[in-house]
This record gives structure tokens, C-alpha cells and sequence, in this order.
């Protein structure tokens, strides 16, 4: 499979799961046009940088066409974007989950690995989805809300369940399991972030990173000298 053909065929499983989540399952062809736009744009340049007038350019619609369906751009953003995205992006981040959350592992290390892999694979397939969340949750409590309802509270659960397993074997310190968690996840995320928003021009050795990653997570950063203290 070419990469355009692979883009295309990531293109329809969006928009199928789009149109499965919808409540009336209908979605007209420039209704599409104009999500898949808006999504371009606003991944590209952030919701107070973009315009309508140049969502409907690339969608190939007239800008009164976008107004005939929200009222706003903000409406366009947590109507279609915003809800949308949260409804998608929670069976999204479970099915994709379900193979690690599932799973019994041997150890916490292999957990980890497996964790950081996963969510690596399903940031750069959904990369521009991504990208709008992290520039738009801080600024859009509905959208924030959503996303803590839908994705953050299923995927806790079981998170919390694996770290206290690994606790309880004596893998993990008897620290609260929610800073673990945090900790955990700020590492993760940080990774992902300068992997694949800040630096993605770098020339990255995922599987070394990551090896690196879980060893510092493991075992931290203090040099020998800190720990003769």
C-alpha cells in the first residue's frame, strides 16, 4: 500500500467512524467536506488562527454553507470537532488499549514497554486529532470535560488496576497509585510530545528512546553519588 493510498484508507476509517457515531447516521457529502477541512486547519494552525472563510476554501464549499450548519466557528469546533472527537476518540483509545490493558504481563517493565509503544503507534495514526486536543483542551472546558468523561476515567480504571497488581508484587514503590499514574503518564506524554510535535525532524531511535524511557522511569536519574548520601 502506497502512503497516499494509506492516507486515503485512514481518511474513510475516520470518517466511518464518524458517521457511526452520529446520532441521526446521517452526514451529508459537504458536511464531511467541511469536518475534514476543519480538522486540516485547525491541526495546522489552532482555532483562533483559523478562518471559515478558509475552511470552506479547502472544502471546496461556500463560506455561507459552513454558517447554514453552525452558527459559529466555535460551534463548528465543540459540534463537530469537539463532541465528535470525544464520542470517536474514547472507543478509539480502547479498542487500541484493549490489547495492552488486557493483557497479563510478567513484569512492570514489560508493561510499560508495551504502553509506550501502543500509544506512539495510535499518536501517529491520529496525529492531527491529537494535535487539536492538545492546543484546544486548555482552552475549551467543554472539550475538556468530554475528554475526561469519555476517554481519562475508562482508561484509569484499568491502569489503576495493572500499577496496583505490580505494586502488590513488590515491582512498583508504595507510593498513592495516582502519582504513579500521573508520573507515568506526564513521562509518556512528554516523549510523545517531543517525538512527534516538537521534534519530529530528529533522528529518532524509538526502540532505544524508549528503553531509555522505562529506565529512567524505573530507576531514576541520580548518579551514584546521590545515592551513597
Amino acid at each position: 500500500m502506497t502512503k497516499e493510498s494509506a492516507g486515503q484508507h485512514d481518511k474513510e476509517q475516520w470518517i466511518e467512524e464518524l458517521l457511526a457515531v452520529k446520532e441521526d447516521g446521517q452526514m451529508t457529502p459537504k458536511q464531511i467536506s467541511i469536518l475534514e477541512a476543519a480538522i486540516e486547519i485547525f491541526s495546522d494552525k489552532g482555532f483562533s488562527a483559523a478562518s471559515t472563510s478558509e475552511i470552506a476554501q479547502k472544502a471546496g464549499v461556500a463560506e455561507g454553507t459552513i454558517f447554514r450548519y453552525y452558527k459559529t466557528k466555535k460551534d463548528l469546533l465543540l459540534s463537530i470537532v469537539g463532541p465528535t472527537m470525544s464520542r470517536m476518540i474514547a472507543p478509539f483509545v480502547m479498542r487500541n488499549f484493549n490489547g495492552v490493558l488486557d493483557m497479563p504481563f510478567e513484569s512492570y517493565e514489560a508493561f510499560l514497554r508495551a504502553f509506550i509503544v501502543n500509544r506512539l503507534d495510535f499518536a501517529r495514526k491520529n496525529f492531527k486529532i491529537i494535535r487539536i486536543l492538545v492546543q484546544e483542551i486548555p482552552f475549551q472546558p467543554a472539550l475538556r470535560e468530554q475528554f475526561a468523561e469519555n476517554v481519562l476515567a475508562q482508561v484509569l480504571e484499568r491502569v489503576t488496576a495493572i500499577t496496583e497488581h505490580f505494586k502488590a508484587e513488590g515491582e512498583v514503590i508504595d507510593a498513592p497509585t495516582p502519582a504513579i499514574i500521573r508520573f507515568t503518564v506526564s513521562s509518556v506524554i512528554g516523549y510523545l510530545l517531543a517525538r512527534l510535535l516538537l521534534m519530529p525532524e530528529k533522528d529518532w531511535d524509538d526502540e532505544e528512546e524508549i528503553s531509555q524511557l522505562i529506565t529512567f522511569m524505573l530507576h531514576g536519574i541520580g548518579g551514584p553519588a546521590l545515592r551513597e548520601q
